[in-house]
Formats: C-alpha cells, structure tokens, sequence
C-alpha cells in the first residue's frame, strides 16, 4: 500500500508540477542540485529537532555513531569537503574530535546550520565554469561540480542512517507523518 501510494504521489506531481509547491514535502525534489541541496537540508534539520536532546547520545550498538556524532559528522564533513573546493574552514573548527566533543542538542544543529548553509552560500556565489575546475582530494584530481555532489551525497547517505536511528527509537521523521494516512507510519 505504501509503495502504491508513494507511485501515485511520484505520478500526481510528475503531471503537476505546482503539486511541490502546494506540498512541501516534495519541495525541491527535481529541481536541480539547488532544490535537492534545499529539501535535504530541511529534512535534516527537521529531523535533528524531531529527536529528544536525551537521544542525542543514543548509538545502535558500541563503537557505532551516536545520534549527535552523525550529525556533527555531517557538518565537519561539509566544511571539510567544501574547502577542498577553496572554502575557507571556519575557524573555531578545531579538529576531527569536535564529532565526539560536541554533543548538545542546540549546538550539534547550530553546527548543521551553519554547514548547510555555507555549502548553499557557496555554490550560489560560483561563476559559470567554476563547477569544471579541478581540485585535489585523496591524491585524486576532481571537479568543484563532483565535489558538490559528493556533498548532497554523503549528506542523503547519512540521511538514511539518522531516519533509521529514529525509528529505532519510536520517531517518526516529520515528512512521513505527512505521506501516509494516520496510524499508518
């Protein structure tokens, strides 16, 4: 039931398109890198304040991520991979120990509010041709356009995992109580 009904909003926004707009769950969803980066970004801030800050410490099991150590992975990352690109790194990021450091519910969003929205910042303000130059990363030589979408990747990939840490612990993501009819989550 649950894939018909995803088939049939997939198909009723396909054929109308002011569909995205009138339901903000799929907003951004085919529009481009900006629009991706855009819905991606709400789901992730959306769902880090849909998790209580008690679960902020949860891991699935020992030596996995902790719900705040994902987030705060995503954010570093973020700044990380976007100064490859030639971002400036922020400079109170000190190390690779603030995913362990930073733990607070209201400072790990602050953190992921702030690598959002230097990564829309900056890919606004690239020119035509920027997106084919070449940069170094891993010994490897890459374009700024690859680069972006390693972000928006890594971004949707850990998505995934924090979608799965809620649900394990009873929440459910704020766009899926808008999908499916009530009781059916």
């Amino acid at each position: 039931m649950k894939r018909l009904l995803l088939f049939l909003a997939l198909i009723t926004t396909t054929l109308h398109p002011q569909t995205s707009t009138q339901n903000p769950q799929f907003e951004g969803i085919w529009e481009g890198y900006d629009g991706e980066w855009g819905h991606v970004s709400r789901q992730l801030i959306a769902l880090a304040e849909a998790i209580p800050a008690d679960k902020y410490k949860w891991r699935p099991a020992p030596g996995v991520r902790s719900v705040s150590e994902v987030y705060m992975h995503i954010a570093l990352a973020n700044f990380y991979l976007l100064s490859v690109t030639g971002a400036k790194m922020p400079p109170d990021i000190k190390s690779n120990d603030m995913e362990k450091t930073v733990t607070s519910k209201a400072e790990v969003i602050q953190f992921l509010e702030r690598s959002l929205d230097a990564v829309k910042k900056a890919r606004a303000q690239l020119k035509p041709g920027d997106l084919q130059r070449q940069v170094q990363i891993e010994g490897k030589t890459v374009t700024v356009d690859g680069m972006y979408l390693r972000i928006i990747i890594h971004d949707n990939e850990h998505m995934g995992q924090l979608i799965a840490y809620a649900r394990m612990n009873g929440i459910v993501p704020p766009w899926s109580k808008a999908e499916t009819p009530a009781g059916k989550n």
